[in-house]
């Protein structure tokens, strides 16, 4: 099989990326986010990595994601095409006060990152129990410090 090189404007592409490949090493990555019940889940493209080439960073309330993706060239090749971004992609994801960091899972299969965050256990809705007034009657704190049965 033999590629060929037929687009000129490709090839310019092509040459001004390898020129200016220091200067776009930072790149984000695509995500999708969702709430599934108690927890949030967010799920991150990392094609092309493997799991130890991705690294999740936890400081207070953000997470950062951190990918590489290697070239497969090696010294001596001619490259002819070269469309695949490389090098160093970043992601940061700021948690608000209701989701608990400390309990975050990651787990990377076919080039996407997972992550689990779950809600925190005082942000979950809680049922609060309503009690009973006496009959009607309530204790009241007068301005002398004593308590008063009054009818409510």
């Amino acid at each position: 099989m033999t590629l060929m090189r037929f687009d000129p404007f490709r090839e310019l592409d092509r040459l001004a990326d390898q020129a200016l490949a220091g200067a776009r090493t930072v790149r984000t990555l695509p995500m999708e986010a969702l709430r599934r019940g108690d927890q949030f889940i967010v799920s991150i493209d990392v094609p092309g990595t493997e799991p130890n080439d991705v690294d999740v960073t936890i400081e207070r309330n953000v997470v950062e994601i951190t990918a590489r993706r290697r070239p497969i060239r090696q010294e001596g090749d001619d490259v002819i095409v070269d469309e695949r971004p490389q090098g160093e992609f970043r992601r940061q994801l700021f948690l608000g006060e209701n989701l608990d960091p400390n309990n975050l899972s990651a787990a990377c299969d076919r080039g996407v990152l997972t992550l689990t965050i779950p809600v925190s256990e005082a942000s979950k809705p809680r049922k609060v129990e309503i009690g009973s007034s006496n009959e009607g009657r309530q204790s009241v704190q007068t301005d002398s410090g004593q308590r008063e049965s009054v009818n409510a």
